[in-house]
């Protein structure tokens, strides 16, 4: 695996697993806004999108989640020097109030017009506003472990958690030694 810089300041940094065309932020915005993919998405997990969000229109979901990825993408991409990626990126247990090594977050859109988002943007938190997109996912249960496309998520993050840890990487200043001797 290597990294790509999302970010010219080096505070968002996205995984580009081996094998892959692009790195997981650009894989995800594209499979987000591809409506096959959506909609074979949408179709296979049709119950979930009826009974966790009262949706039945498949079409409408897909509108939905191309409009959210589009401000998701917006709010990822445009970043200015001066924001903080600690208020876009919260732990990924909704119960974990302080920082860990190597924590596991999550990104969402927060304020939406119909319902709340899906969308996930899955990453690694180096340091203190300074964090490595791993993937991300349409969520639409609960909790991550209840579908395979959440849990291989969660495997991704555990992945990549683990490379860091290997490669000795247990902030900021380890990840940037390391993108600089590679």
């Amino acid at each position: 695996m290597t990294f790509d810089r999302i970010i010219d300041d080096g505070r968002l940094w996205a995984v580009r697993y081996d094998d892959e065309q692009d790195n997981a932020l650009y894989a995800l915005f594209e499979q987000w806004n591809d409506v096959t993919w959506l909609r074979a998405f949408f179709k296979e997990n049709k119950e979930d999108l009826t009974s966790y969000f009262n949706i039945t229109d498949i079409n409408e979901a897909i509108e939905d989640t191309i409009d959210d990825s589009e401000r998701l993408q917006c709010l990822i991409m445009d970043i200015s020097p001066e924001a903080d990626l600690d208020q876009l990126f919260r732990p990924l247990e909704n119960y974990r109030t302080g920082d860990m090594l190597l924590g596991m977050e999550k990104a969402r859109l927060k304020n939406t017009l119909r319902h709340s988002s899906w969308l996930r943007i899955y990453a690694i938190k180096l340091s203190q506003g300074i964090y490595i997109i791993t993937g991300g996912a349409i969520k639409l249960t609960l909790r991550m472990d209840e579908r395979e496309h959440t849990k291989r998520e969660l495997r991704k993050m555990e992945s990549v958690r683990r490379f860091l840890l290997e490669e000795n990487i247990i902030d900021n200043e380890g990840f940037e030694d390391y993108v600089n001797t590679i």
